[in-house]
């Protein structure tokens, strides 16, 4: 499992016309899920990125959490982030989760995530979606578990 995460002022997903997710100050997440995760991965991204100190105290140190600050998480499923570029031009997804597995561990990261008391917003699984943010600082961290 990947997410690539950014601390943002705002963010938003939208499909089509229709906004379906937006934060103020928090955390956007995309979200990748691979053949052999499972929840044990997606409780530790939870446990990882609600503790993770990355926004500024008064002294502008790293050192207050997304729960520190009082922040909301968006999180949208991002199937490419189990594409390979190694090979040629054309990348592969041989790695990324079949389409159900990986809707059932979306859905679990996000009611895990519920479970925690962060808020959450989401986007829609498999849509076509047109995310929007502000980073702060830029401030952006890949995990993998």
């Amino acid at each position: 499992m990947k997410a690539v995460i950014q601390r943002v002022t705002s963010a938003s997903v939208a499909v089509g016309e229709n906004i379906v997710g937006r934060i103020g100050r928090g955390i956007m997440i995309l979200l990748g899920i691979e053949k052999g995760d499972a929840e044990a991965e997606a409780d530790w991204l939870v446990d990882k990125i609600s503790g993770l100190r990355i926004f500024s105290d008064e002294e502008g140190k790293m050192n207050r959490s997304v729960i520190d600050i009082g922040g909301a998480l968006l999180v949208v499923s991002q199937f490419t982030l189990a594409g390979n570029c190694a090979k040629g031009r054309r990348p592969s997804f041989d790695t990324a989760a079949p389409a159900d597995e990986g809707k059932r561990l979306y859905e679990y990261f996000v009611s895990a995530v519920v479970r925690s008391g962060i808020p959450v917003e989401t986007g829609i699984f498999q849509a076509d979606m047109q995310v929007s943010l502000v980073n702060d600082g830029p401030v952006t961290f890949i995990l993998e578990r």
